[in-house]
C-alpha cells in the first residue's frame, strides 16, 4: 500500500495552468489568462532590494518579516482601513499563498470542513485539500437585473456545521469583481463568533475598488484583536510585484508566539533582501503608484464595458473592484475547451470559468475570466480576438 495520500494523488492541473502550458511565452499570444497587471515593478522598488543587495542583506531576517517592514505595514492598515493593528498581529510568511496556507494549518484537522464563497480563485480549495479538509462552496448568484453579484446568507450558513472550521471569503473577488458590503461582513463575523468558525478573507484586492474609497470594507474594521480572523493581504498586485512572492497575514494576537514557529517551520522567513522593496512600496512613492495602477485598471474597465456593448453575445456583472472581467459567453457549455481553442486559433490567452468553481458547477462554464489591467490596445486586440471567435 502507497504511503502517498490520496489527497495528493488526487490532485489535478487547474485550467488555468492547463490553457497557459499551452502556450506560455509565445509572443504571438496575447495574455490575459493570469492576475497580474503588464506593469513591471517600479524602479524605486527594485532599487530599494537592489541597495540592500549590495549592503550584503542576504542573510536570514525575523522570522515572521523585519520589524521596519512590519511597522510599515500597521502604519499603512491605519491609512487605508483605519485601524490600528498591532505589529505582533502582523506575520510574513513568504508569499500571499503561503499566508493562506499558514492559515488553513492553523485551524484545519482531517475530517474538519471550510465553506468557500465562489467563483474564487482555485489555490485556496487546492490548498484546502493539501491539509485534508473536506470543501463546501457557496456560490454567489447571478443577479443581472441589478448588475451585480449576490451572496445568500442564509444558504451560505446552512453549509456550517459541527465540522466547520472555517469561512472563506475574497473580496474584492477575483474573478468576479463582488465587493462584500459592511453589513454582509457584520453578519458573517456574529454567525461565526456564535458557531466558534474561523474567518479567512482575501483582501489583496483591497485598495483596488471603483466608488472612490482607499479601500473595500474590511472585517479589520469590525472585528477585535482576538477575534478568529486570518486576512490575507499581499503585495504582488497593487505594486506590479507578482514575481517577488512577499505577502502578509494578519492573525489573532493570541498566536503571537505560535507564528514564529510556523513561519520557520514552512519557510524560515520571507526573503531578505525582497522585504526592503516591500518597505520602499509602502512609502508615499508606494501610495503614489498604486493610483496610477488604480487608473490603469479603471481604464481597463472601461475598454472591456466598450466591448460588451458593442458584443450582445457577451456580458458580464460590471466588477465594483479587482482587475478582471468574469465575462458570460451566449451558448458557451465547456469553458476549458472554449479558452484552449481561443489559445490555438485566435491567439489570445484566457482561464476558463470552470477553474474557479466546483466540479459540478455546469454554470462556471458558461464563463471565461481575463485581467484587464493591461496597456488598453493589447487589451483592445485581445477583446477583439476574443469577438472573433465567439462570432
Amino acid at each position: 500500500m502507497s504511503p502517498i495520500r490520496p489527497a495528493i494523488r488526487n490532485l489535478a492541473v487547474n485550467g488555468i495552468a492547463q490553457v497557459a502550458g499551452l502556450g506560455l511565452g509565445d509572443p504571438d499570444i496575447v495574455p490575459l489568462w493570469f492576475g497580474e497587471s503588464d506593469l513591471v515593478t517600479p524602479k524605486f522598488i527594485c532599487d530599494a532590494a537592489i541597495q540592500a543587495l549590495e549592503e550584503g542583506k542576504t542573510f536570514y531576517s525575523g522570522q515572521r518579516g523585519i520589524l521596519p517592514l512590519r511597522e510599515a505595514l500597521r502604519a499603512f492598515h491605519q491609512r487605508t482601513v483605519g485601524v490600528d493593528v498591532a505589529v505582533e498581529r502582523i506575520s510574513l510568511p513568504g508569499a500571499a499563498t503561503l499566508a493562506m496556507v499558514t492559515a488553513l494549518q492553523c485551524l484545519i484537522e482531517r475530517g474538519d470542513n471550510i465553506v468557500i464563497v465562489s467563483p474564487i480563485w482555485p489555490s485556496i480549495f487546492e490548498a484546502a485539500a493539501l491539509v485534508g479538509a473536506e470543501i463546501r462552496f457557496e456560490r454567489l448568484e447571478e443577479d443581472w437585473k441589478r448588475g451585480r453579484w449576490h451572496l445568500d446568507l442564509d444558504r451560505l450558513f446552512a453549509h456550517c456545521d459541527g465540522r466547520t472550521k472555517a469561512i472563506f471569503v475574497c473580496s474584492p473577488g477575483n474573478p468576479t469583481g463582488w465587493v462584500m458590503s459592511r453589513d454582509e461582513q457584520r453578519a458573517v463575523l456574529d454567525f461565526a463568533r456564535k458557531k466558534d468558525i474561523a474567518i479567512i478573507s482575501d483582501e489583496v484586492y483591497g485598495t483596488i475598488v471603483y466608488d472612490g474609497s482607499l479601500h473595500a470594507p474590511s472585517f479589520l474594521q469590525l472585528a477585535d484583536p482576538d477575534d478568529n480572523l486570518f486576512v490575507i493581504n499581499s503585495f504582488s498586485k497593487p505594486w506590479a510585484m507578482t514575481g517577488w512572492r512577499i505577502g502578509w497575514l494578519v492573525h489573532p494576537l493570541s498566536l503571537d508566539a505560535q507564528m514564529k514557529v510556523i513561519c520557520i517551520a514552512n519557510n524560515t522567513g520571507p526573503t531578505s533582501f525582497a522585504q526592503y522593496g516591500a518597505i520602499a512600496a509602502l512609502s508615499p512613492e508606494g501610495d503614489a503608484f498604486r493610483a496610477q495602477m488604480l487608473a490603469r485598471c479603471a481604464a481597463g474597465r472601461d475598454v472591456v464595458e466598450g466591448f460588451i456593448d458593442r458584443n450582445n453575445r457577451i456580458r458580464w456583472m460590471r466588477p465594483e473592484g479587482a482587475f478582471y472581467g468574469f465575462l458570460k459567453i451566449e451558448g458557451m457549455t465547456d469553458s476549458l475547451a472554449f479558452a484552449e481553442d481561443l489559445l490555438l486559433r485566435a491567439r489570445v490567452g484566457v482561464a476558463p470559468g470552470s477553474a474557479f468553481s466546483a466540479p459540478d458547477d455546469r454554470a462556471a462554464d458558461g464563463y471565461l475570466r481575463i485581467c484587464f489591467a493591461q496597456d488598453p490596445a493589447l487589451l483592445d486586440e485581445g477583446l477583439n480576438r476574443i469577438a472573433g471567435a465567439v462570432r
